[in-house]
């Protein structure tokens, strides 16, 4: 069993660094070599989402280059061949959301989990769009996203955004215990098809080159800027 820790900073913000570090970790033999494995967090959060601060500093060669590696990092989670299980152990906001998403099965014990990135002004990429709608359908990703509402553990679980809860003590040795029953219960070649058919992406396109033109843009107008201003603590 492989147990993969995001741990960046205090709240596992995404940046450039980390998603090639999670895009290597899942092509490495750690996670190749294994029969299952479960991703978690360090800290009180899973993930609080993308690192606006880097995009806000790096400006357009860093957005240019770090949309890029996020895409490829949620893509390594969804294509993972293996079973893969969220422990979601505090706030999966954003692109935290997108990877608990990317997993076949979603266990939290606290925080809040939503996709608000319209909000902050950002579109989402084709890959992570496609993986939210994946995990909760076309109505329930089209609410979150235009919504860009964050459900509580509780309303998670209602909403089907999880498919359990548990204790912060027990979270890890429960994503653990339903990974290896996953792993068990069926063999790792029907897994792996069953994954390929059904965890499919759509292909590069030019809407991922206008992602990228409208993260730099909103970097240039201070649209980002404004919301960090007004919602995030530095």
């Amino acid at each position: 069993m492989a147990v993969v820790r995001l741990e960046h900073g205090k709240v596992n913000a995404l940046d450039l660094e980390l998603c090639q570090a999670i895009s290597t970790t899942f092509a490495g033999p750690d996670v190749l070599g294994a029969r299952a494995v479960v991703l978690t967090g360090a800290g009180s959060a899973f993930s609080a989402g993308v690192d606006l601060w880097r995009v806000i500093e790096g400006g357009d060669h860093y957005a240019a280059a770090f949309i890029p590696a996020l895409v490829d990092a949620f893509a390594a989670v969804f294509t993972c061949e293996l079973p893969v299980v969220a422990a979601i152990n505090g706030h999966a906001i954003a692109g935290g959301c997108v990877f608990a998403a990317a997993c076949d099965h979603r266990i939290m014990t606290r925080g809040l989990i939503g996709i608000p990135e319209l909000i902050v002004g950002v579109p989402f990429p084709a890959t992570a769009l496609a993986i939210v709608e994946h995990a909760y359908g076309p109505l329930a990703t089209r609410r979150l996203a235009f919504g860009g509402e964050l459900a509580a553990a509780e309303d998670a679980l209602a909403r089907g955004l999880v498919d359990e809860l548990t204790g912060l003590d027990a979270l890890v040795d429960t994503a653990v215990a339903r990974a290896g029953h996953l792993a068990g219960s069926i063999p790792p070649a029907t897994y792996a098809v069953t994954k390929l058919h059904l965890n499919r992406l759509p292909a590069p396109s030019a809407y991922d080159d206008e992602v990228v033109r409208l993260w730099q843009e909103r970097v240039a107008d201070g649209w980002i800027a404004a919301y960090m201003q007004r919602t995030v603590k530095r």
